[in-house]
């Protein structure tokens, strides 16, 4: 545990050296942040409300879907697909901690950092300049704490499944965009998902991508409440559970591959 919190403080500290591509990031996501916005308040017209989902509840979605972007790294993530291409991986494979954990530890302090320096700071500046939801109850603020960090563990375990690819192809980006493209539209992260044809919604539902974003914000928003609140943070959970076993069993078949072939 002491070893996962030292790599997790190390890479938080280095995350907050990058002063300039934090500040980068914080101002091209919030300007996207408000087209999004000015396109929903086009898209509800006169209607105050849509599928159950106020304007001030839409609007305030588009902070939270941004509000991710850093915090999740949903646009990609590539450290452990470089690792196998440059050999590294030979290292971190004989460190005292699992492969998956010492990614994971890292990748803890790095989103850590990126949801103090940029999550928090977009939606404060989304609250200066639009009327946005505010959770209505402290059942909605408490679950929103374990919500979060299983949205991080979903996302994480999915990132790493996708770089294991690196070692069956020499360029695995191509599979990343695909599967970091596809996560967008199936987590909520594009548009909310109660928006789209009662079939999508459900084969949505078949996949872990809702626990990323929309679990969040239907919490935040008040929309998940009661039981369906509850079963939703189960739902969270058993994602993970289910995305870890999977990466360490795809893991030991890429490991042996890659003793096999001599790496």
């Amino acid at each position: 545990m002491r070893l996962f919190w030292e790599l997790g403080r190390t890479s938080f500290r280095l995350q907050l050296t990058y002063r300039a591509a934090n500040l980068a990031g914080l101002a091209t996501n919030f300007f996207f942040g408000l087209l999004r916005a000015a396109v929903l308040v086009a898209l509800y017209g006169a209607r105050q409300e849509v599928s159950g989902i106020s304007l001030q509840a839409a609007v305030t979605y588009t902070g939270l879907s941004q509000a991710s972007i850093a915090y999740l790294l949903a646009f990609g993530w590539w450290e452990v697909m470089e690792s196998v291409y440059s050999g590294n991986i030979a290292t971190d494979l004989t460190k005292p901690m699992d492969y998956f954990t010492f990614w994971l530890a890292r990748d803890a302090g790095r989103s850590a950092a990126s949801f103090l320096l940029r999550s928090l700071t977009i939606m404060l500046g989304y609250a200066l300049v639009f009327d946005i939801t505010l959770p209505g109850s402290a059942v909605q603020w408490i679950a929103l704490i374990p919500a979060l960090i299983g949205s991080w563990l979903i996302s994480f375990a999915w990132r790493f499944l996708v770089n294991l690819a690196a070692f069956w192809t020499p360029d695995a980006r191509g599979v990343g965009r695909f599967a970091f493209g596809l996560s967008w539209f199936l987590s909520g992260f594009l548009m909310p998902l109660r928006f789209f044809p009662p079939w999508f919604i459900q084969f949505s539902r078949w996949t872990p991508f809702p626990s990323m974003v929309n679990t969040v914000v239907e919490i935040y928003v008040g929309v998940l409440t009661g039981p369906a609140l509850a079963r939703a943070l189960l739902t969270q959970l058993a994602w993970f559970v289910a995305l870890a076993i999977l990466c360490q069993i795809v893991l030991r078949a890429g490991v042996r591959r890659l003793v096999i072939q001599g790496g």
